[in-house]
């Protein structure tokens, strides 16, 4: 199925954490949006493979995407020189042929996710070469972005999401087994203040806008302006223009 953007993420909740404003904010727009979840979270402290999966479709049929699925990579294995693990994220890529690909951000303290944005990195070029043997015809997307996470690395672009911020709450909320304290061993997501972090750091990114509510990515390389007056709207380039 052709999408316009490809969301990619480590875990199954690794798109709802960073980036799920904007695929929300798209999919309203119209825009064919999907999510890949490189691995099923297996090894996660909490939550089976199962599990995860079922909150995985919940928050996706929050986001209001058109597609979800999970490539079934090792949890804990990532690793960005696996030629099979490169095939299989290029094969997705040429599948669905998105525009737009956003990955993880590679500057971040969990390995899967500094694995991840380096194989998606790697998969998005590779993909476009004719003769690297994956599945499909090649193809290239047009452009890459880094979600954040923490918010320590400062941000090349920052979008606003105020419009779709309670339907992103709303998806993150459905990965209950990583979230509910008394459904497993205490982590860092099952302290009482993460939720309050996750909107605090909305609004961090928002107050850098002068909006409510934002999502830092980075870029590697210049982000161009095909269209020049978008300069002069406010100092916003709308996600869904």
């Amino acid at each position: 199925m052709p999408l316009d953007a490809l969301f990619f993420g480590a875990h199954p909740d690794d798109v709802e954490l960073t980036s799920g404003g904007l695929a929300a904010l798209l999919a309203s727009h119209g825009h064919a949006v999907g999510i890949v979840d490189l691995t099923r979270g297996e090894a996660a402290s909490r939550g089976t493979a199962e599990e995860r999966a079922r909150e995985a479709a919940a928050a996706a049929t929050a986001l209001g995407v058109a597609s979800r699925e999970t490539l079934g990579l090792p949890d804990l294995g990532l690793d960005r020189s696996d030629r099979a693990q490169l095939r299989a994220v290029v094969a997705v890529l040429r599948r669905h042929r998105p525009r737009l690909v956003v990955a993880p951000e590679r500057d971040d303290l969990h390995p899967d996710h500094v694995e991840a944005s380096q194989l998606v990195s790697r998969a998005c070029y590779v993909a476009g070469l004719a003769r690297f043997d994956a599945p499909g015809e090649r193809h290239r997307p047009h452009r890459l972005l880094y979600a954040l996470y923490r918010g320590s690395v400062h941000p090349h672009l920052v979008v606003d999401v105020t419009p779709v911020w309670e339907r992103r709450m709303e998806a993150l909320r459905a990965h209950r087994s990583q979230l509910d304290p008394a459904v497993g061993p205490p982590t860092y997501l099952t302290h009482p203040d993460f939720l309050a972090e996750v909107e605090a750091r909305g609004r961090t990114f928002g107050a850098a806008m002068g909006v409510r509510y934002g999502e830092g990515y980075r870029a590697r390389g210049p982000l161009g302006l095909s269209d020049a007056r978008a300069l002069l709207a406010g100092g916003r380039i709308e996600a869904g223009a």
